[in-house]
């Protein structure tokens, strides 16, 4: 009989040893996934501000180009300027990104779309600035560079999704839960974001 119980104990303490490696192989093979795929994440935001940056060191060029003509409304011209200084303010923590970060960061990016929208509206007005070089290039690399954003945002969003999909599906949830993996806010497209800019001529 006693030969009997250590047996059984022997077993027992087999059989937690095996389902104890099981789930500390299934802990470090699903926290690894997460690690690696929230590191996609946080290399595609970081492609996403890269673009943003460029835009943003565009304006200079833009500046001098537009200061040149000493009639042009100097507010349209201002309002870009503010309006960078405000987009480029905006620091945002991939590793810990909320939805009011994201908020933050496109509402500050939105608003000097819209002033560099509307300065190349009143460009328009003025044939000989249009004609300059120097506006013509700026044209044409933002162009560049507002393409390459809406692009870089969809890698983003597609890498959150992946991350976000891994760390809520069962039972991936469970360890997510236990290390506070949390979900990645999603790029939210703006009103328009689907067109291309217009390249005024």
């Amino acid at each position: 009989m006693r030969n009997r119980g250590c047996m059984s104990a022997g077993t027992i303490g087999i059989a937690l040893l095996v389902i104890g490696g099981i789930l500390f192989m299934w802990a470090k093979n699903g926290y690894n996934t997460f690690v690696t795929k929230e590191q996609n994440v946080n290399s595609k935001w970081s492609n996403v501000e890269t673009v943003y940056q460029k835009r943003a060191n565009l304006i200079p060029n833009l500046e001098r180009a537009v200061k040149s003509y000493s009639q042009f409304e100097q507010e349209t011209l201002t309002n870009v300027i503010e309006a960078r200084s405000r987009a480029t303010s905006v620091t945002v923590d991939p590793t810990n990104m909320t939805e009011q970060d994201m908020a933050r960061f496109q509402a500050a990016q939105g608003q000097l779309t819209g002033a560099l929208s509307r300065l190349m509206a009143v460009v328009e007005q003025y044939p000989n600035l249009k004609a300059d070089q120097q506006y013509i290039n700026f044209q044409r690399e933002y162009t560049a560079i507002e393409n390459s954003i809406r692009t870089e945002t969809v890698y983003y969003n597609e890498a959150a999704q992946d991350y976000n999909t891994t760390i809520s599906t069962f039972p991936n949830n469970i360890l997510a839960n236990f290390t506070n993996k949390r979900e990645k806010p999603y790029f939210k497209a703006a009103a328009g974001a689907e067109t291309a800019p217009e390249v005024f001529k």
